[in-house]
């Protein structure tokens, strides 16, 4: 670079060819520009090697997890409308099954109508049963039967096939740092191997005449070296792998052999020592002879840490840190850690506590401390907000995907919306994403963030359906809500939906159907409307629904009419959980899209062709996020591959 000082020909005593003092942004602008973009290392390695590193590939879902309806407590799987008028002043018998459902048991009898099963937590949710009661509200009776004296909703106590994690999903991004919450999710999908960033590989070396190391005799005038340990720890900290190589006196031919023999062996080289304008000060004038470009910054506006000197010699990163221990650190810390994290594929660090604005009312049980899991997104006017993420208390991803916690006191029995609390970090690293989208979820969505996220950007996705996206980007809290929202009125879809300071942008079209297995009679090779008829026709079709809120349970809705069938109360959340309903035999037939249904190998009968569009927060156009996801979403790349994953573009 033409305006950096040449060092190649200063002299121990030609001081005014010292250095050019820049500013931190532009030392730091100047480092980056030079080392990327970069491919970077990739190793394969087991989970158990595995922690700590970051991923560099996308993870996707091989499996539904859970990959079976299950239910989350100890008790009784029920019909629900059994027990619609169940109260204490008019208790409900149930027969009991001649079976009891262990976790790994198969369920061999149907739930018929005032029957019930005994179920452990975990157990398989049997045909016919759409909730679970807990054995503590129940009174056993004589003759195989119990009592109920409370009503329950349908879903009540099940966790649903792929509410947890959803087969054809990016289960995690690239560039995720695998810790012990994403091995757990790792393993839960069955994966045993991944695609890692390989650790940088970084030698270290002090110099000076001064220096002993620990554990020797401390001669007269000589210090111990500390800046070797403390350096070496600290690469260690920020995901590189450190070889430390000694200290080496002030002589310029020792010193530049072990400089070589350093970079012939590692990734990266950082030094301390030899950067000043001292006649001793040797490191800097050796860079220019180990490879080009050679030194790119020589002199920072720090105090401390004014002497730093950065280069690159053939690739290789090479850092002469200020000699002493405070000033090495603080530029390490400051200047250097961002570069190495970056060489490693990890994010940059940030606090430990924030304060966030929790948007909506949490409830909470009265005696009790809870600790709710929370993901950090930034509101309309730049504060943080915490939304809660469980999923229940089995999912493994209500730790995994959360940044931090916030907690409820004993004496609350709940957290109003709107309420300024302190959220702890789960890590370090945490940071608030650069895009965040808020509503109906579809394997879709990955396809077109895919490419934002390789661009360097976080992207945070939360499910709360189509109404839910709407009503979080009313309050500024996202960017993007993806809806599929169909309107009897205009007959169009999403747009009689959007409320002032929000704009449609046209997204894809994914055709919705019914879905069957295989050879079943009802339903193979007829219309949409001549297989429902006989669905309907046939008491002993059981049909699997979507919960209240979705765009798919309005299109069953006006397919269905006034008709409900058997099987109508059972709404799972997703389309994943109705094909694994489907196709495990708990039901005959529902409704999802085509993509998913394909990956379920079961029968299609095309309904209609559903626009799932994205309402955009006005407020929030210009941000670099959306900018990237528009740009996603429009580009031929993105297109093509989401027609090959079977969707439409508009």
């Amino acid at each position: 670079m033409s305006d950096v000082t040449d060092l190649s020909s200063s002299l121990p005593g030609d001081q005014d060819q010292f250095l050019t003092i820049l500013s931190r942004e532009e030392v730091l602008a100047r480092f980056e520009d030079a080392l990327f973009p970069r491919p970077l290392p990739v190793d394969t390695v087991p989970l158990a090697d595995a922690l700590s590193l970051a991923l560099a590939t996308d993870v996707m879902a091989p499996i539904d997890v859970p990959p079976f309806d299950r239910s989350s407590v100890d008790g009784f799987a029920v019909r629900s409308d059994d027990l619609a008028q169940a109260g204490e002043g008019a208790p409900v018998r149930l027969a009991l099954n001649n079976e009891t459902i262990a976790c790994g048991t198969a369920p061999k009898q149907i739930v018929q109508p005032g029957t019930a099963t005994p179920i452990a937590t975990g157990g398989p949710i049997p045909r016919g049963a759409d909730a679970v009661v807990m054995v503590e509200h129940t009174q056993p009776l004589a003759n195989d039967a119990i009592e109920v004296r409370r009503a329950i909703s349908p879903g009540h106590f099940i966790s649903y096939a792929g509410s947890d994690i959803a087969r054809g999903e990016v289960l995690m991004h690239k560039g995720t740092v695998i810790g012990s919450r994403e091995i757990g999710m790792l393993a839960a999908c069955g994966i045993a191997r991944v695609n890692v960033v390989r650790r940088p590989v970084v030698a270290v070396i002090s110099t000076g005449d001064e220096l002993e190391q620990p554990g020797t005799p401390l001669r007269p005038a000589a210090v111990y070296d500390t800046n070797g340990p403390i350096v070496t720890a600290a690469i260690a900290e920020n995901g590189g792998n450190p070889i430390f190589m000694g200290s080496y006196p002030d002589e310029e031919d020792v010193l530049e052999q072990g400089m070589r023999a350093a970079l012939a062996r590692a990734d990266m080289l950082v030094l301390s020592g030899g950067t000043s304008k001292g006649a001793g000060d040797l490191s800097h004038r050796i860079i220019p002879r180990l490879g080009a470009p050679g030194i790119i910054a020589h002199g920072v506006a720090l105090k401390p840490g004014k002497p730093l000197c950065l280069a690159v010699c053939d690739g290789k990163p090479v850092v002469i840190l200020p000699g002493f221990p405070t000033s090495a650190m603080f530029t390490f810390h400051d200047i250097i850690v961002p570069v190495l994290r970056r060489l490693a594929g990890l994010p940059l660090r940030t606090d430990t506590t924030v304060e966030a604005t929790v948007p909506v009312r949490i409830a909470s049980e009265l005696g009790r401390t809870e600790f709710v899991m929370v993901s950090l997104v930034e509101g309309a006017d730049g504060e943080l907000i915490s939304y809660p993420t469980g999923k229940g208390s089995g999912a493994i991803t209500s730790f995994a995907q959360a940044d931090g916690f916030l907690r409820i006191e004993a004496l609350a029995d709940q957290m109003p919306a709107g309420t300024k609390t302190d959220v702890t970090l789960l890590t370090p690293h945490v940071r608030v994403p650069d895009l965040v989208i808020v509503g109906s979820h579809c394997t879709g969505l990955d396809v077109v963030t895919a490419p934002v996220v390789r661009e360097g950007l976080s992207v945070r996705s939360i499910s709360v359906g189509s109404l839910g996206g709407l009503a979080a980007a009313r309050r500024g809290e996202c960017d993007l809500a993806p809806i599929h929202l169909f309107d009897d009125k205009t007959d169009t879809y999403n747009t009689p939906f959007l409320a002032p300071g929000l704009t449609l942008v046209p997204g894809y079209r994914r055709m919705q159907g019914i879905v069957f297995r295989p050879g079943d009679a009802r339903f193979e090779g007829k219309t949409p409307e001549a297989a429902v008829a006989a669905a309907l026709a046939d008491a002993s079709c059981l049909m699997v629904n979507r919960n209240q809120g979705a765009g798919t349970r309005i299109l069953i809705d006006r397919l269905l009419g006034d008709a409900r069938p058997d099987g109508y109360w059972n709404q799972p959340r997703s389309h994943n959980a109705v094909a694994a309903a489907v196709a495990q035999g708990r039901a005959d037939w529902g409704v999802t899209i085509a993509p998913v249904a394909k990956a379920a190998e079961l029968g299609f009968l095309p309904l209609t062709e559903e626009h799932y569009d994205f309402a955009l927060v006005d407020a929030r156009a210009k941000r670099p996020g959306v900018k990237a996801f528009l740009a996603s979403l429009h580009s031929d790349e993105t297109r093509k591959a989401l027609e090959k994953a079977g969707f439409r573009p508009a």
